[in-house]
């Protein structure tokens, strides 16, 4: 293994050198103190701060294995979640397995630069006034990305860690950091967007050789103002210029959270890092389209915030992903869209991802159900860092299970595809219309993010204001979905620039009461050439006997996604559902998956991706076939 090659040379380099000084780290600033369970734990606080690559201090915690295990060891970096901080108790078990540890808290936060004691003066640093500058960077390639990679570095220099066995994890905010540093691999991006090889302050080569990033993000204003841009069936699914739809309800409460323990740029000040700027143009509302500003913010935050976009000449460190399928900030789709785009640049990048009902932002639950995952991340690094174990399945999902029932599964696979070898399909050629008044708001409000558990039930009737297909009822068996429903449709579309629309496609039971399965936004184009096609983030869910698929397309869905600030009508003039399955083709509900459509806009930049379907058809105006249901 690499790690072990690495090991020996800098065991040879620190026979000649000295080992670091066991009594502390980053240069004596940090002490370490030697704890009962054995593991040394480096507190550090708001008087002893590291200075980060540009002097702003941050606030920094390493936990380092028992004084027998002699260094250097792997080291793991941990990215904590958005407006939290560092963890304030050691890593115990991992430093008793052998890693170093390394725990701080991102610019702008907490101690970091983020409460106002923090930014007080601080005449032990080199800039006194380095905090007057150090406000987050909104997990920026350049600023947050890049700290953790000068502060591993600093432990490497000191011998405490092997420079090529540089291991990162983090939820959330921590995990799309985490996705961008794997991306990054061995390289450093400059404040200009240049890439450099990685190195240490001191001049040794260094390398993340695995990420476990836990409900990230991928592409970070397709997370927070979604557009529908991406399919599932395709390899590259970027942004696009076209703003969505504001998660409303989402995008409020992180924009407090972080104002209330960090601290954000002066508006102006920074283009790179104008929170309050960017919050106040999405909150303006439409029109998007044309703008200045929104142009700049989509191509800031592609650029610089999204491990998507990071430049994929070289392959990422090996990856493993989990998303739950109920999150309603950070869908599924989020890791998904990286594992397609990788998987057809880089065929042999080890990427492992898990889909599943588990931990995740409301609706999910924020707290581990089990300990599926805590258990696949340290097989994963112990794999990667420490060269023991083999490789996790390409792909592990369950289903979401609701009231009594249990999750199904695993189902396990070497692509996407391979999860989803059958497929319902229904069509309409009946007209229906709805605008931007949206459907019944009670309905509405229970499906808010914070209204309740990932289950959401409410009693089943025809919006008089919404565009409603329903399914025949499952026979038999049933059957699983397992994937990203797909509408394909013809819209006529008034007040273009305003328009949106409310994605939900509901579990209707015989008792009368439907269930949401799961719910998107897509902003619709206006040109009328061709189908219209976007997916409802995917979801594995069991339709039992008796049970119908239900799809409802409306005008809006608040408080989950913003009001339109314009008036416009959609009419869906045909329209075709397509739901992947688990269930082989059957010669009756289920059956062989039909050509993939591209909507017109995308049938010639992007391809489709090299999975066992069919090939994709190209959009044109007769490409839709209507499948009676």
């Amino acid at each position: 293994m690499p790690a072990r090659a690495a090991l020996a040379a800098l065991l040879a380099l620190l026979a000649a050198s000295g080992a670091p000084a066991a009594d502390s780290v980053f240069g004596g600033r940090v002490p370490c103190v030697e704890r009962e369970d054995g593991v040394r734990f480096c507190e550090g606080d708001v008087t002893r701060r590291i200075e980060s690559w540009d002097g702003v201090p941050l606030d920094a915690n390493v936990t380092l294995p028992p004084a027998a295990m002699a260094p250097p060891y792997p080291l793991i970096i941990d990215e904590h979640g958005w407006s939290q901080s560092k963890a304030a108790e050691p890593f115990v078990e991992r430093a008793l397995d052998g890693y170093a540890v390394l725990s701080y808290s991102a610019r702008g936060f907490h101690a970091s630069c983020g409460t106002p004691a923090s930014r007080e003066p601080d005449p032990s640093l080199t800039d006194p006034d380095a905090c007057a500058r150090g406000w987050t960077h909104l997990g920026d390639a350049r600023y947050e990305v890049r700290d953790s990679q000068h502060l591993a570095g600093l432990l490497a220099d000191e011998g405490w860690v092997i420079p090529s066995a540089i291991g990162v994890t983090g939820i959330s905010y921590g995990g799309g950091r985490t996705i961008i540093a794997a991306a990054l691999r061995n390289r450093v991006m400059l404040p200009d967007g240049t890439l450099i090889p990685w190195e240490s302050p001191g001049g040794l080569a260094m390398e993340f050789a695995a990420g476990a990033a836990l409900i990230p993000w991928s592409d970070l204003p397709a997370t927070l103002v979604p557009n529908g841009s991406t399919l599932d069936y395709r390899s590259e699914n970027p942004y696009g210029s076209r703003a969505g739809v504001r998660k409303d309800q989402w995008n409020e409460v992180l924009y407090s959270a972080g104002a209330g323990t960090g601290s954000y740029a002066p508006p102006g000040v920074d283009p790179g890092a104008d929170l309050i700027g960017w919050n106040a143009r999405v909150i303006a509302g439409e029109p998007y389209d044309n703008d200045s500003a929104t142009g700049a913010l989509i191509d800031e935050l592609t650029k610089y915030h999204s491990g998507y976009y990071i430049d994929d000449s070289i392959p990422p460190a090996p990856l493993f992903i989990y998303n739950a399928w109920t999150d309603d900030l950070v869908p599924a789709t989020e890791g998904l869209r990286f594992w397609l785009k990788t998987r057809a640049r880089h065929p042999g990048a080890e990427m492992a991802v898990v889909f599943a009902d588990d931990f995740g932002h409301p609706r999910a639950l924020l707290a581990f159900g089990n300990a599926l995952m805590p258990e696949r991340v340290d097989r994963f690094f112990a794999r990667h860092l420490l060269g023991d174990g083999e490789a996790l399945p390409a792909f592990e999902t369950f289903t979401q299970a609701c009231g009594d029932a249990e999750p199904l599964g695993p189902f396990v696979a070497d692509d996407w595809a391979g999860l989803h070898p059958g497929e319902v399909a229904f069509a309409s050629d009946t007209p229906q219309t709805f605008d931007e008044a949206g459907g019944d708001a009670a309905v509405a409000s229970k499906l808010a993010p914070f209204a309740g558990g990932p289950c959401r039930t409410v009693a089943a009737a025809t919006d008089p204001n919404a565009a409603t297909y329903v399914l025949p009822a499952a026979t038999g068996d049933g059957y699983t979905l397992l994937g990203s429903p797909t509408v394909i449709a013809h819209l006529v579309v008034t007040g273009a620039e305003f328009a949106q629309v409310a994605g939900r496609l509901w579990d209707v039971g015989p008792d009368g009461q439907q269930t949401l399965v799961t719910h998107g936004f897509y902003r619709p184009r206006a040109d009328n050439l061709g189908p219209q096609v976007f997916q409802l983030p995917p979801n594995g869910w069991h339709f039992a006997a008796g049970h119908a698929p239900k799809l409802e397309l409306l005008g809006q869905s608040v408080p989950a996604g913003r009001a339109s600030a314009g008036p416009f009508t959609v009419t869906v003039a045909r329209l075709e559902l397509r739901l992947p399955v688990h269930e082989p083709p059957d010669g009756a509900a289920v059956r062989t998956p039909a050509a993939p459509v591209l909507p017109p806009a995308a049938a010639e930049p992007f391809a489709c991706s090299k999975l066992p379907k069919a090939p994709c058809a190209a959009a044109s105006k007769s490409s839709l076939a209507i499948v009676r249901g």
